[in-house]
């Protein structure tokens, strides 16, 4: 997996140009929540549920299945005044579907583990993409802070920071040019 850091930065990167109302930063914390709890399934290794099982780690919490449930639920508990099939409700949906399929993106960029369960609970074929410069992360805070987990976060800074960087800077000189 990439570290709840990349994920997290990667969904507040989302979500800084995203159309939206009200309060921005109830906005990123759900967006980088959604972003990061796919890897609450690390839980299941605990309750003895293998790695390859459709509720192992990168099974169905990492699918686009998930992914647009949960889009859909925090849009209901925490957009109540917003109906789900308005242009916001929808807006809003897109944005926490998009922060939760960013896990999916992430994890199949990494050289280790299984692969990811993109289609579960339809098809618990695992897969990676073709090219996986991200380095994996640790599983457990413990073994975060290690010489391995530092190369993780060098990696994540190039593969991930970078482009989050150049997105961010590029929107904000695209928004100054239309002024």
């Amino acid at each position: 997996m990439a570290s709840a850091f990349a994920h997290a930065l990667l969904a507040v990167t989302l979500g800084k140009d995203y159309p939206r109302k009200g309060r921005l930063w109830k906005f990123l914390l759900l967006g980088a929540f959604c972003a990061v709890i796919p890897d609450a399934d690390v839980v299941m290794f605990k309750l003895g549920v293998p790695y390859e099982h459709f509720l192992g780690h990168r099974g169905l919490s990492h699918s686009l299945v998930f992914s647009l449930l949960l889009g859909v639920l925090l849009t209901r508990l925490f957009y109540r005044g917003t109906p789900l099939t308005s242009r916001a409700g929808l807006a809003l949906i897109s944005f926490f579907f998009l922060c939760t399929a960013s896990h999916i993106l992430l994890d199949a960029l990494t050289n280790g583990g299984l692969g990811v369960a993109v289609f579960s609970p339809f098809d618990n074929t695992r897969y990676f993409l073709p090219w996986r410069p991200i380095q994996v992360s640790p599983i457990g805070a413990g073994k975060f802070f290690s010489e391995r987990g530092l190369a993780v976060l060098k990696s994540e800074a190039v593969w991930v920071g970078l482009p989050c960087l150049a997105y961010v800077l590029a929107v904000t000189v695209a928004k100054k040019l239309r002024r």
